[in-house]
């Protein structure tokens, strides 16, 4: 079984890849996302690439899926119906939360609601304290009582989150068994099989929202199954998890909290890929598709990786408004800005991208499925920057005219301006928002941008990587070949891997080092065993060792890597240079006479990355190119806006498939393939390198 299959479903398409391990070569395939039945449009879509491409089913080796679905469960509010056990005295943590403001000037906020309402929420009598030691013991006859209470209520789904129960399970694994008892068939999640480590309202949110959304990715994740099995193909399904490894159904069915960043990780594993081949040290991803944007810095070949992350804002773009997710995460910033993203003019009179989406249905005005609101698609087609009869390689027609309508009755006409100055004035306005949210999200990590290229791939990221690349003074922009597909490409790049976490509070100058090197031990043994159960030999297995760590007195830590190997007090001085030197990058300075502590100790386990790198060429569809081995770079030239000319000038348009390694010419440009389309301003120089990338040099 020679190939390797990608799917990655967006808010608006499903993007998938095949590659021939055989011959190297790959396809891209791209179809509207079915928002009501996602695994129907995936189906359809693999059905139809594995047919383009000539691929058997019979021959597909593994499926590697990353989605959506968990974070729109959580997003909308469409989970199952969730109560939350807890110990007595505590039924209200979830909802007070930290008890800060997000927005400390505006009176009207909305407090993230927690996904388990108060009714739900009930007390178990109880008590460990903070060593693990038990000062109560379970009230079993109380416990029976609570349960017996919530089946009456029907709940689904069921989350216990103890107190201090990350440092003894014990207690947990005994409600967990009493409920199935209680509840037949119910989804149970407890805290410290979830997030095993201390703040007590992160785990509790975490431990809710995994169990939350169980139910329905596992009713999805056994339809997908059937499907695969139906269409004949025998691989493996692989789930991309947020942390950029991939892990088998049983495991993801179990964890579905690690899946919520599923899809935007692989675009970032992809773009990581990428920098490593080409030898570039710092890399910022820019990945711009249908509904939303995302970035993420690049350095060294690895993408930054955090441990939190919100989801579900009440405002999109206010930090703390959010319900908290404590899982690993590959840090992104994500604007609400997409080819999709809604166009209008607000009651200030402002000109006003976002975040709301035309998604993939209606979708935009100019798709001609019902949607009336003009997006950032409507005004790219405007500007002359997509050619209405190429979309999607000619298989979507485009109606410019019902965009010029749309733009001009929500835009133009309410700011006194005509359609193309409308239409620039969203293109721009969308750049300016995504540029600015990366350079905040740089400045953050302590990141200079100006020192990073600019990786450009999704459906819409190559339009709009000139004027963003421009804003943020980046050196030269990359486009990948198969660029709206990138995302299915990452996803092939990910190996089997698993996180684990251990609270362990120890300053280091007097540190238990015994205790230390138990919890790695013990975090070692069980990612080796799940990787044994996935086929990974011992000889493949990788680690990687983290600990969370600060200065004695301070309230966060910093990450910082820890040798492998037995740790004692001669390890010392290569964990306090490894904290030092992640402090002083984020801080610039030191303090002296301090004590450090680390408070978390964590490990990846992974196993080996794929053989065969998702690298090989694209192949165009059989609708691109047909006849003719070699056809001429130029297709042809259209009118197209560039505010550096005043206005539309002639720009050329070359045919991405025929562009061979070492081509060159200068902007204005434009460079079509099916799934995407490259716009490069005036005095852009490009030229295709041996991986053919088309790299684009900014003008002095």
């Amino acid at each position: 079984m020679p190939a390797r299959l990608g799917v990655d479903i967006g808010g608006t398409f499903t993007d998938l890849v095949v590659i021939d391990e055989a011959t190297g070569t790959a396809r891209v395939g791209k179809v509207l996302t079915t928002p009501k039945d996602p695994a129907h449009g995936v189906e359809e879509g693999i059905r139809a690439l594995l047919d383009d491409a000539g691929v058997r089913p019979d021959e597909v080796r593994a499926v590697v899926h990353g989605t959506t679905l968990a974070t729109n469960a959580l997003i909308e509010k469409k989970g199952a119906k969730t109560a939350l056990l807890t110990t007595e005295g505590f039924r209200d943590a979830l909802e007070i939360g930290r008890e800060g403001r997000y927005d400390m000037y505006d009176l009207f906020i909305d407090p993230p609601s927690p996904l388990v309402p108060r009714h739900l929420r009930r007390e178990v009598p109880e008590r460990l304290l903070a060593d693990g030691s038990i000062a109560r013991a379970i009230d079993e006859v109380a416990a029976r009582r609570v349960l017996a209470e919530l089946a009456q209520d029907g709940v689904e789904a069921l989350a216990i989150c103890l107190l201090h129960a990350y440092v003894n399970p014990a207690h947990e694994a005994r409600l967990v068994a009493l409920a199935h008892e209680a509840i037949p068939g119910v989804f149970v999640s407890c805290s410290s099989e979830v997030v095993p480590e201390i703040r007590e309202y992160e785990r509790a949110s975490t431990t809710c929202a995994n169990v939350y959304v169980a139910p329905l990715m596992a009713r999805y994740l056994e339809d997908l199954e059937r499907r695969l099995a139906g269409l004949g193909i025998p691989g493996q399904l692989y789930i991309m998890q947020s942390s950029g490894g991939i892990a088998v159904p049983p495991l993801a069915r179990r964890l579905p909290v690690r899946l919520i960043e599923s899809g935007p990780a692989a675009g970032a594993l992809a773009a990581a890929q990428a920098a490593g081949q080409r030898r570039e040290p710092k890399l910022l991803s820019f990945d711009m598709g249908g509904t939303t944007a995302k970035a993420c810095v690049i350095d060294d070949g690895v993408p930054l990786v955090g441990r939190e992350f919100e989801v579900a804002r009440a405002d999109r773009f206010k930090k703390g408004s959010g319900l908290p997710i404590r899982v690993p995460v590959i840090e992104l910033i994500e604007i609400g800005a997409g080819g999709g993203s809604i166009a209008r003019v607000d009651r200030m009179g402002l000109l006003k991208v976002g975040p709301d989406s035309a998604g993939a249905d209606p979708g935009p005005a100019c798709y001609n499925l019902g949607g009336r609101f003009p997006t950032v698609t409507d005004a790219d087609l405007l500007l002359g920057y997509l050619d209405a009869e190429f979309f999607l390689g000619g298989r979507m027609r485009l109606d410019r005219e019902a965009a010029r309508r749309s733009v001009e009755e929500h835009v133009a006409r309410p700011l006194g301006l005509d359609v193309t100055g409308a239409a620039w004035g969203i293109h721009r306005l969308v750049n300016e928002n995504m540029a600015a949210a990366a350079r905040i999200h740089g400045i953050e990590r302590g990141r200079d941008l100006r020192q990073y290229p600019l990786f450009a791939f999704g459906g819409a990221g190559p339009v709009h990587c000139w004027q963003v690349a421009k804003i943020l003074k980046v050196p030269r922009i990359l486009i990948p070949f198969g660029a709206g597909a990138m995302s299915a490409y990452g996803l092939l790049a990910a190996p089997l891997a698993f996180d684990f976490v251990r609270t362990g509070q120890e300053r280091l100058d007097r540190a238990d080092w015994p205790a230390i090197n138990r919890r790695f031990a013990e975090m070692e043994e069980e990612g080796r065993a799940l990787l044994a159960r996935a086929g990974v030999a011992p000889t493949d297995v990788g680690l990687a060792r983290i600990a969370e760590m600060r200065y004695a007195g301070q309230g966060h830590e910093v990450e910082c890597r820890v040798p492998l190997g037995a740790l004692s007090t001669e390890s010392l001085p290569a964990i306090t240079a490894s904290f030092e030197s992640a402090y002083r990058a984020l801080y610039h300075r030191l303090p002296q006479g301090v004590p450090i502590e680390a408070l978390n100790w964590r490990l990846t386990v992974s196993g080996p990355k794929p053989t065969s790198e998702p690298t090989g060429r694209p192949e165009p569809g059989r609708d691109v190119g047909a006849g003719s081995a070699r056809p001429a770079p130029l297709k042809a030239t259209r009118m197209a806006y560039f505010a550096e000319t005043g206005g539309f000038v002639e720009t050329p348009v070359y045919d991405r498939y025929a562009l061979r390694p070492g081509a060159g010419f200068t902007g204005p440009a434009i460079v079509e393939e099916r799934e995407s389309t490259a716009v490069v301003g005036p005095g852009g120089r490009c030229r295709v390198d041996d991986g053919l990338a088309l790299i684009v040099g900014m003008p002095s």
